[in-house]
């Protein structure tokens, strides 16, 4: 990554950006510091990629189960989506399927994750050849004796997938069954797989994380609208014949405005601003968490601890019904706040459960504000490690 920084240098920062989409490439980002002066220029075609993995896997975090990941593409999105995921949640993924149309990209996004520095531009047919994806950890000694520098990424067992593939449909239908998690990270303009899959019986049984980043119009959609509207149907009160996992009501998005204008999964489902949540509502960052933590432990006293973490982000504590406990507490009875404690206790655990284990669907529609945040960060670095190319005077 190029940087280029003038002398003087500001912590906080401004930019003028448009908001660039998850498949932008050749863009820049320019950072100017309080007084308008040019801070930083970066090339942000990588870095939108890995800030948009940043936000599906800070939900990824939290799931329970992450055992079988299944992605769909072999570019910069897929790419940075796995290596987030295996470095937070790695000895808990048991199986990483890649589901992509050209076989030797997937081979190539693979060397190039877990060896950048020899990654072969062309696949190796030789049946004696052992790619360093299929080497078991610890295997890549050199001469020096050392392991390499990635060796601390977890290596589970990796399947790829092709359409080319004599039984891909049996294997497709399998493998997405099977699957805890799945991003879907192409510029496919229509689903990706058949609706009923996921929407059947035995389809719902799962709970699942679905991080949908790909679509970049209301016209394109990786996945199936009907899916989505399932997602969102409301939950009845009666026994279901047929169990499955919970669901809230709602889609996750990193905008209401946006997603409802752009995003092509939730324009062709059809969905309604009430039908969709901001995924900022739902996490808090590490420094507001804390916050939240200790006022939720003085307010409670002893409270359950789902969500909660030493590190990262945090499911939002004491969010829900947040504004109603406010006003009912004020003109409420003792007996009325009690029984609205427990009313709020009860939904808040109702959300956690979802969150962690049911059916959870994130469309990012992307923000250019993500940029300059994580650009500003990466500036910052640089300049702790002098890497980059410095402007004097510029």
């Amino acid at each position: 990554m190029d940087v280029s920084t003038p002398t003087s240098k500001s912590s906080a920062t401004t930019a003028s950006l448009a908001s660039t989409q998850t498949s932008a490439s050749n863009t820049s980002l320019t950072l100017f510091d309080r007084s308008g002066n040019p801070r930083a220029m970066l090339n942000s075609s990588e870095m939108t990629a890995f800030r948009t993995a940043l936000a599906s896997t800070m939900l990824f975090k939290k799931r329970a189960n992450v055992h079988d990941v299944t992605v769909f593409g072999a570019g910069k999105q897929a790419y940075w989506h796995i290596r987030l995921a295996l470095l937070l949640r790695g000895p808990d993924i048991h199986h990483l399927n890649i589901i992509n149309r050209d076989f030797e990209r997937v081979h190539q996004l693979l060397e190039k994750l877990y060896d950048p520095d020899s990654a072969p531009s062309t696949f190796n047919p030789d049946p004696n050849h052992v790619p360093t994806y299929r080497r078991a950890s610890g295997s890549e000694e050199g001469s020096t004796g050392k392991e390499t520098q990635h060796q601390y990424l977890h290596r589970p067992k990796i399947q790829i997938l092709t359409p080319g593939h004599g039984e891909y449909p049996r294997l497709l239908h399998a493998t997405l069954r099977s699957s805890s998690v799945l991003f879907l990270c192409t510029a496919s303009p229509t689903p990706l797989f058949p609706a009923p899959i996921l929407t059947n019986p035995e389809g719902r049984k799962k709970g699942r994380y679905i991080a949908a980043i790909g679509s970049l119009s209301p016209l394109a959609t990786e996945l199936h609208p009907d899916i989505l509207r399932q997602n969102v149907a409301p939950e009845h009160g009666h026994r279901h014949f047929h169990k499955h996992a919970k669901q809230s009501g709602a889609v996750v998005v990193d905008s209401v405005e946006k997603a409802l204008k752009e995003g092509g999964e939730v324009v062709q489902a059809g969905l309604g601003p009430d039908q969709v949540v901001e995924i900022g509502e739902l996490v808090m960052l590490k420094r507001d968490a804390e916050r939240r933590r200790r006022e939720c432990l003085a307010g409670k006293g002893l409270m359950e601890a789902e969500g909660l973490d030493t590190g990262g982000v945090e499911l939002g504590e004491c969010e829900m019904n947040r504004r109603e406990k406010t006003e009912k507490a004020r003109r409420g009875s003792s007996g009325k706040k009690e029984k609205h404690h427990e009313g709020e206790n009860k939904a808040h655990k109702s959300l956690i459960e979802w969150l962690v284990k049911g059916n959870v669907i994130y469309k990012s529609v992307g923000l250019g504000l993500t940029d300059v945040v994580v650009g500003g960060d990466l500036v910052r670095i640089a300049n702790e490690r002098s890497i980059g190319t410095r402007i004097d005077n510029f």
